[in-house]
Protein backbone atom coordinates (compact mmCIF):
# COMPACT_ATOMS: atom_id res chain seq x y z
CA UNK A 1 0.00 0.00 0.00
CA UNK A 2 1.22 3.49 -0.85
CA UNK A 3 1.83 6.14 1.80
CA UNK A 4 1.34 9.62 0.37
CA UNK A 5 2.71 12.51 2.42
CA UNK A 6 2.93 16.23 1.82
CA UNK A 7 0.69 18.77 0.17
CA UNK A 8 1.22 20.36 -3.22
CA UNK A 9 -0.44 23.26 -4.97
CA UNK A 10 -1.13 22.23 -8.55
CA UNK A 11 -2.69 23.87 -11.58
CA UNK A 12 -5.87 22.58 -13.16
CA UNK A 13 -5.98 23.13 -16.91
CA UNK A 14 -9.13 24.01 -18.85
CA UNK A 15 -9.90 20.34 -19.47
CA UNK A 16 -9.65 19.47 -15.76
CA UNK A 17 -6.23 17.82 -15.94
CA UNK A 18 -3.83 17.93 -13.00
CA UNK A 19 -0.21 16.80 -12.98
CA UNK A 20 0.37 14.28 -10.20
CA UNK A 21 3.38 15.47 -8.15
CA UNK A 22 6.48 13.33 -8.64
CA UNK A 23 6.61 12.67 -4.88
CA UNK A 24 3.21 10.96 -5.10
CA UNK A 25 4.01 9.14 -8.34
CA UNK A 26 7.09 7.47 -6.85
CA UNK A 27 4.94 5.99 -4.06
CA UNK A 28 2.39 4.47 -6.43
CA UNK A 29 2.37 0.70 -6.06
CA UNK A 30 2.71 -1.35 -9.24
CA UNK A 31 -0.61 -3.01 -8.44
CA UNK A 32 -2.37 0.36 -8.87
CA UNK A 33 -1.41 0.41 -12.57
CA UNK A 34 -1.49 4.25 -12.57
CA UNK A 35 -5.25 4.21 -11.97
CA UNK A 36 -7.25 5.97 -9.29
CA UNK A 37 -10.85 6.12 -8.25
CA UNK A 38 -11.92 9.64 -7.39
CA UNK A 39 -14.99 10.49 -5.34
CA UNK A 40 -16.42 13.21 -3.14
CA UNK A 41 -15.26 12.90 0.46
CA UNK A 42 -17.91 11.79 2.95
CA UNK A 43 -17.19 14.48 5.56
CA UNK A 44 -15.44 17.39 3.80
CA UNK A 45 -15.97 19.39 0.64
CA UNK A 46 -13.02 17.87 -1.14
CA UNK A 47 -12.30 14.93 -3.43
CA UNK A 48 -10.44 11.76 -2.54
CA UNK A 49 -8.22 9.89 -4.97
CA UNK A 50 -7.71 6.24 -4.13
CA UNK A 51 -5.04 4.18 -5.93
CA UNK A 52 -6.71 0.98 -7.14
CA UNK A 53 -5.26 -1.20 -4.37
CA UNK A 54 -6.54 1.18 -1.68
CA UNK A 55 -9.93 1.42 -3.43
CA UNK A 56 -10.17 -2.38 -3.33
CA UNK A 57 -9.25 -2.33 0.37
CA UNK A 58 -12.01 0.21 1.04
CA UNK A 59 -14.47 -1.98 -0.86
CA UNK A 60 -13.50 -5.00 1.23
CA UNK A 61 -14.22 -3.01 4.40
CA UNK A 62 -17.63 -2.03 3.02
CA UNK A 63 -18.46 -5.55 1.84
CA UNK A 64 -17.63 -6.94 5.28
CA UNK A 65 -20.15 -4.61 6.94
CA UNK A 66 -22.96 -4.30 4.40
CA UNK A 67 -26.08 -6.38 3.93
CA UNK A 68 -27.50 -5.41 0.51
CA UNK A 69 -30.91 -6.62 1.65
CA UNK A 70 -31.21 -3.84 4.23
CA UNK A 71 -32.61 -0.57 2.93
CA UNK A 72 -30.23 1.63 4.92
CA UNK A 73 -27.28 -0.34 3.63
CA UNK A 74 -28.49 0.03 0.05
CA UNK A 75 -28.88 3.77 0.57
CA UNK A 76 -25.34 3.94 1.93
CA UNK A 77 -23.95 2.05 -1.06
CA UNK A 78 -25.80 4.35 -3.46
CA UNK A 79 -24.41 7.42 -1.70
CA UNK A 80 -20.89 6.03 -1.44
CA UNK A 81 -20.61 5.14 -5.13
CA UNK A 82 -22.52 8.19 -6.44
CA UNK A 83 -20.27 10.36 -8.56
CA UNK A 84 -17.23 8.09 -8.46
CA UNK A 85 -14.99 8.00 -11.49
CA UNK A 86 -11.97 5.97 -12.53
CA UNK A 87 -9.10 8.14 -13.72
CA UNK A 88 -5.81 7.09 -15.29
CA UNK A 89 -2.44 8.83 -15.39
CA UNK A 90 -1.56 9.77 -18.95
CA UNK A 91 1.95 9.80 -20.44
CA UNK A 92 2.58 13.25 -18.89
CA UNK A 93 1.51 12.06 -15.40
CA UNK A 94 -1.77 14.00 -15.60
CA UNK A 95 -5.12 12.87 -14.32
CA UNK A 96 -8.33 14.12 -15.87
CA UNK A 97 -10.80 14.84 -13.08
CA UNK A 98 -14.39 15.07 -14.31
CA UNK A 99 -15.70 18.64 -14.27
CA UNK A 100 -18.77 17.64 -12.21
CA UNK A 101 -16.48 16.49 -9.39
CA UNK A 102 -14.28 19.58 -9.59
CA UNK A 103 -17.44 21.69 -9.31
CA UNK A 104 -18.70 19.74 -6.29
CA UNK A 105 -15.41 20.42 -4.48
CA UNK A 106 -15.28 24.06 -5.64
CA UNK A 107 -11.97 23.48 -7.44
CA UNK A 108 -11.19 25.86 -10.27
CA UNK A 109 -7.69 26.68 -11.53
CA UNK A 110 -5.71 25.60 -8.44
CA UNK A 111 -5.97 22.44 -6.42
CA UNK A 112 -4.11 21.30 -3.33
CA UNK A 113 -3.23 17.62 -3.49
CA UNK A 114 -2.68 16.48 0.08
CA UNK A 115 -1.35 13.06 0.95
CA UNK A 116 -3.26 11.26 3.65
CA UNK A 117 -1.61 7.88 4.12
CA UNK A 118 -3.07 5.58 1.43
CA UNK A 119 -5.09 8.23 -0.39
CA UNK A 120 -4.78 11.74 -1.76
CA UNK A 121 -7.23 14.52 -0.99
CA UNK A 122 -7.92 17.18 -3.64
CA UNK A 123 -8.98 20.53 -2.21
CA UNK A 124 -9.85 23.95 -3.52
CA UNK A 125 -6.86 26.01 -2.42
CA UNK A 126 -9.06 28.46 -0.50
CA UNK A 127 -10.92 25.69 1.36
CA UNK A 128 -7.69 23.93 2.21
CA UNK A 129 -6.23 27.10 3.66
CA UNK A 130 -9.45 27.76 5.64
CA UNK A 131 -9.74 24.28 7.11
CA UNK A 132 -6.12 24.04 8.21
CA UNK A 133 -7.11 25.73 11.51
CA UNK A 134 -4.99 26.94 14.34
CA UNK A 135 -2.05 24.99 15.73
CA UNK A 136 -3.74 24.94 19.15
CA UNK A 137 -6.86 23.32 17.63
CA UNK A 138 -4.75 20.59 16.07
CA UNK A 139 -2.81 20.07 19.30
CA UNK A 140 -6.07 19.66 21.22
CA UNK A 141 -7.37 17.20 18.64
CA UNK A 142 -4.11 15.22 18.75
CA UNK A 143 -4.31 15.03 22.53
CA UNK A 144 -7.96 13.95 22.40
CA UNK A 145 -7.35 11.19 19.84
CA UNK A 146 -3.82 10.04 20.70
CA UNK A 147 -3.14 11.35 24.20
CA UNK A 148 -5.06 8.63 25.99
CA UNK A 149 -4.36 5.39 24.09
CA UNK A 150 -6.65 3.24 26.25
CA UNK A 151 -9.69 5.48 25.73
CA UNK A 152 -11.75 6.09 22.60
Amino acid sequence: MATFIGDYICRVDLKGRVILPAAFKKHMPAAAMDKFVVRKDIFEQCLVLYPMDEWERQNEIIRSRINPYKKEHSQFLRGFYRGTAEVVLDAQNRILIPRRLLDIAGIDNEVVLAGQDGKIEAWSRNRYDEQSGEAEDFAALAEKILGHPNET
